[in-house]
């Protein structure tokens, strides 16, 4: 039997999560139409509204409605502090642990030669030219301690070397809580190499 060619076009277009499979997205496709049809125009209704009026904040580069997003309007944030992030999840990860007061940059991806990803794609003349505002002292690189994300903290710290600009990265090490007899031997070392003086 056939499937109907504006089912298909959803199922397939379902298939662009990060993900999603075909069988996920014929199960979310199937369940939209058959037990959801309110659920299914509120999600075509605020993708709709987000993809109209979402942009870029022009100074941090995180997802917002304004041309500069609330937290960047904010006279409470440490305008010296740059803190820079591969993504909006990050930099929401950072607002819940209370530890930071600063500013933002969102790079919106790491740097990945293999999947197409340079210095453009993550917005690095961006970046580069908020660090020469004249305000910022100090930038804090929070980027994933993957491949990817420790490539790309060590190519905007060398490109911000030169500029003069302070630079330090977030530490690795032990979780709050966490038991030493549980913890993999790099993340021990590593934690060892990173000890500090109380």
């Amino acid at each position: 039997m056939k499937t109907a060619a504006s089912l298909e076009d959803l199922i397939e277009s379902l298939r662009c999560l990060p993900g999603v499979g075909p069988r996920s997205a014929q199960r979310m496709a199937y369940h939209l139409l058959q037990r959801d049809h309110a659920g299914a125009q509120r999600l075509a209704k605020s993708l709709a509204y987000a993809l109209q009026h979402i942009r870029h904040c022009e100074k941090c580069n995180n997802f917002t409605e304004e041309i500069v997003c609330e937290l960047c309007r904010s006279q409470r944030r440490d305008a010296a502090l740059l803190c820079v992030v591969e993504m909006p999840a990050d930099l929401l990860m950072m607002e819940q642990a209370h530890c930071y007061k600063g500013m933002y940059f969102v790079l919106m991806g790491r740097l990945s030669p293999l999947d197409g990803v340079g210095p453009r794609e993550i917005h690095l003349d961006r970046l580069l030219k908020r660090t020469q505002d004249g305000l910022v002292r100090e930038v804090v690189l929070a980027t994933n301690f993957t491949v990817e994300g420790e490539a790309t903290a060590h190519y905007i710290g060398e490109l911000l070397h030169e500029k003069g600009i302070k630079i330090t990265r977030i530490a690795r090490g032990l979780p709050v809580g966490g038991e030493l007899e549980h913890v993999d031997s790099g993340t021990l070392a590593q934690a060892v190499l990173e000890r500090r003086e109380i």
